[in-house]
């Protein structure tokens, strides 16, 4: 069983899918820190300084605060806001993905759209034409 668990293991799937999973964990990191430091903050410029992650809609009387973790603490609330903004940056996040894609697309399409050019014959690959070209001709 364990000889059979080293082959599934070591098979270059497993592994390729590993490596795609650290890469794209790593390559989210960098688009959250993108979206959370970069373009939220343009956003809330923008829009006079708007954070959404703070709205709620407290779902009892209890609910009297005026931020997210305190009105959670005095009972149930539906976070709007905070969904909001995952959603944004989902969109963002897939957005990137769909630019990194093409651009990966195109590049592939370019390589495979240019083949390589044959390569000149040597002289005695032309001799050797030259004299199957002569018999024939007889």
């Amino acid at each position: 069983m364990l000889e059979e668990f080293k082959k599934f293991a070591l098979k270059g799937n497993v592994v390729d899918l590993a490596v795609g999973v650290i890469i794209g964990a790593a390559f989210g990191a960098i688009v959250n820190s993108m979206v959370a430091d970069i373009i939220m903050p343009i956003i809330g410029a923008i829009t006079g300084g708007l954070d959404f992650s703070n709205y709620f809609t407290g779902l009892s009387k209890t609910v009297t605060a005026t931020n997210l973790a305190d009105a959670k603490k005095q009972g149930a609330v539906l976070a709007w806001g905070s969904f909001l903004t995952l959603t944004l940056n989902f969109i963002i996040i897939a957005f990137v993905l769909f630019l990194v894609i093409r651009l990966m697309n195109r590049l592939k399409a370019k390589e495979e759209a240019a083949p390589p050019a044959p390569e000149k014959p040597t002289k005695d690959q032309e001799l050797l034409t030259e004299i199957r070209d002569l018999l024939k001709s007889k």
